[in-house]
């Protein structure tokens, strides 16, 4: 079963509340499946992440603001100004939120109002990312990623460096390894128990979405002609090790990738405004959405697999079940 819908603004962000899919627009509304839309910004949605309890979702603006959207409606959980909010990482573990304006980066606890800690780089921060654990936060910024103890006022970070603008962060799932997405057309990684680099290149475009699955023993990005997956199995992870790619197809590139928390079934937005699924154990490809159009600028998996929202750059939006 799928629909599709006509949202008239880019979809910046794509995710699901409970079973309900929800969409964050370039013109600032959060629409939910069903109709029910909320004006959440005076600007763009320039990032989003559902909030630590699933239950809702935050995006941050070029309005400065940061904002909790639920069906019912929508509250100002921070005002900075005239800065634009351009990330935003919330961890279920933890309870914590954090969202980078700048060159800082802001952290909230949505059990304690009270909470609120405020980390300084030498340069922007364009990605966060909270560990499984929720207690260390990676920001990923020029020359690579500041690794920072939420809950801890007065420290300095533990600094991973590799050369370059590092646009996004991901850690894997059981914590071990870390990977940026970079301007260069490559995303690169860090082992964290010694800080060894993991040097992931041959990119035609930047990687910058990135998404683990299969419990952890594959990482899937978007940047080129298919679905880029590299190995993470064993203490080593990629180094030294080939990577694959699903779906290749050279007329076009992917755009965005998701899956759901440890499976083994891909999705991918591509250039031509296709979207694809398969198995990564099986042959079974198949074209959720053939039409081709704008390009795929959101993808998001519901948290039991069964359904997948996508949103392109002109404002087509859809919901489909994935089987």
């Amino acid at each position: 079963m799928s629909q599709s819908f006509d949202l008239k603004a880019y979809v910046s962000a794509a995710g699901f509340i409970a079973d309900r899919a929800v969409f964050a627009l370039g013109d600032g509304r959060v629409v939910f499946e069903g109709g029910v839309e909320h004006p959440a910004h005076a600007g763009a949605v320039l990032c989003a992440a559902l909030d630590p309890g699933g239950r809702a979702l935050l995006t941050g603006g070029d309005d400065g603001r940061l904002v909790r959207t639920t069906p019912e409606g929508g509250e100002v959980v921070a005002d900075l100004g005239s800065a634009w909010i351009d990330a935003i990482a919330a961890s279920p573990a933890s309870g914590l939120i954090a969202f980078a304006a700048g060159r800082d980066v802001h952290v909230r606890d949505v059990r304690d109002p009270a909470f609120a800690r405020t980390f300084g780089h030498e340069r922007s921060v364009a990605g966060l990312a909270f560990e499984p654990k929720g207690r260390r936060l990676a920001c990923a910024t020029y020359g690579g990623a500041a690794l920072w103890f939420a809950r801890i006022a007065e420290q300095k970070p533990v600094l991973l460096r590799w050369a370059g603008s590092h646009i996004a962060a991901l850690f894997s799932p059981a914590g071990r390894f870390l990977v940026s997405a970079m301007q260069e057309n490559a995303p690169h990684g860090w082992r964290l128990s010694d800080g060894k680099d993991m040097r992931m290149g041959g990119y035609p475009a930047k990687p910058k979405s990135l998404v683990f699955l299969s419990k952890g023993a594959l990482m899937a990005t978007s940047g080129a002609h298919g679905a880029v997956l590299w190995p993470f199995t064993g203490a080593q992870g990629p180094m030294g090790r080939e990577a694959n790619q699903l779906g290749y197809d050279e007329s076009t590139r992917t755009t965005v990738v998701a899956a759901a928390p440890g499976a083994t079934r891909l999705s991918a937005g591509l250039e031509d405004g296709r979207v694809w699924t398969a198995d990564v154990t099986a042959s079974d490809l198949r074209h959720l959405k053939a039409e081709k159009g704008a390009p795929i600028s959101a993808l998001a998996v519901s948290a039991d697999g069964r359904r997948l929202a996508w949103g392109d750059e002109d404002g087509g939006a859809g919901v489909v079940a994935l089987g």
